[in-house]
């Protein structure tokens, strides 16, 4: 099954890698700012958004050439956010994926632009597929917009830059990451079912499925930031520690944040069940969220 998964996570990062070129290529505006746009883009990563958006979509027999203009959209502003995260204001990281952040190759204001056009590129893609109804251009960037945007996103991750300086409870961790890293895979399962067959009811449980496997996404990334693999995760570990950030392993240390990750898990597959969707890919994306190893 592993093997299986694999091939289908290779598959669907060269379908989105393609398209996102596809959208760049042509794009007429200024060469410093396509530049660094394209460059952050291109950097690395595993696509596991826009790969959770196809699964979704493919859950429900649904056709996925009609999630491309949403996949890379969600991409995009995905990539915006790490450029502004790593900006000196920020996180102030040099090196995102094993390669200088977007500020060091170009520079801070650049970095700036480029993270803003890639937010609003994104609304201008979905607006003008030509394959959306305008109903579902309107639900899409109306969704978009929330779970990017203060209710989301950017509000989950200015509560991670307070969490720096009073510490948090689990509940309180729990809420700043279903903000600033579930609602964007909120985003992606939803709008992969929605544009398929997905009923209402199937929707409802996703919306938990998802909330889950954003909680499950934290948890291992904050694991990995102590005991991970510097090689594979592309920048030193302790950078959390270093920036005195409230996380799992720092609330519940490494056994007790592996322990409640394996509750996420459990509380991800009950919802999975729920929508009729625990014999798909996205159960198997479950546990590789959780056992991921950069």
């Amino acid at each position: 099954m592993q093997e299986n998964l694999n091939d289908y996570l290779d598959n669907q990062k060269q379908l989105i890698e393609e398209n996102l070129r596809n959208y760049l290529q042509h794009l007429s505006i200024p060469s410093q700012l396509k530049e660094s746009m394209i460059y952050s883009l291109e950097a690395g990563g595993k696509r596991l958004r826009p790969i959770l958006l196809f699964a979704s979509c493919q859950a429900y027999g649904g056709n996925v050439s009609k999630t491309l203009s949403s996949a890379a959209a969600l991409e995009m502003i995905h990539t915006y956010s790490l450029i502004h995260d790593d900006l000196p204001a920020m996180d102030d990281d040099d090196y995102r994926r094993g390669k200088p952040t977007n500020h060091k190759v170009f520079d801070e204001a650049t970095a700036i632009l480029a993270g803003d056009a890639l937010l609003t590129y994104s609304f201008e893609i979905i607006t003008n597929d030509p394959v959306l109804t305008d109903q579902q251009k309107v639900k899409l960037t109306g969704m978009m917009a929330t779970v990017a945007g203060p209710r989301g996103m950017v509000g989950g991750q200015i509560l991670d830059m307070e969490a720096e300086i009073n510490p948090v409870s689990l509940e309180e961790l729990e809420h700043i990451h279903a903000l600033k890293t579930g609602e964007l895979l909120q985003f992606a399962v939803f709008a992969g079912a929605y544009l398929s067959s997905a009923t209402d009811e199937q929707l409802k449980a996703l919306k938990d499925f998802a909330h889950y496997l954003g909680l499950i996404f934290q948890v291992q990334d904050d694991i990995l930031d102590v005991v991970g693999d510097p090689d594979k995760i592309g920048k030193a570990i302790g950078s959390d520690e270093l920036n005195q950030k409230s996380t799992y392993p720092k609330l519940l240390g490494i056994d007790g944040a592996i322990e409640q990750k394996q509750k996420y898990v459990n509380k991800a597959k009950e919802a999975l069940k729920k929508a009729d969707a625990l014999d798909t890919t996205l159960n198997s994306l479950i546990d590789y969220f959780s056992h991921r190893d950069h």
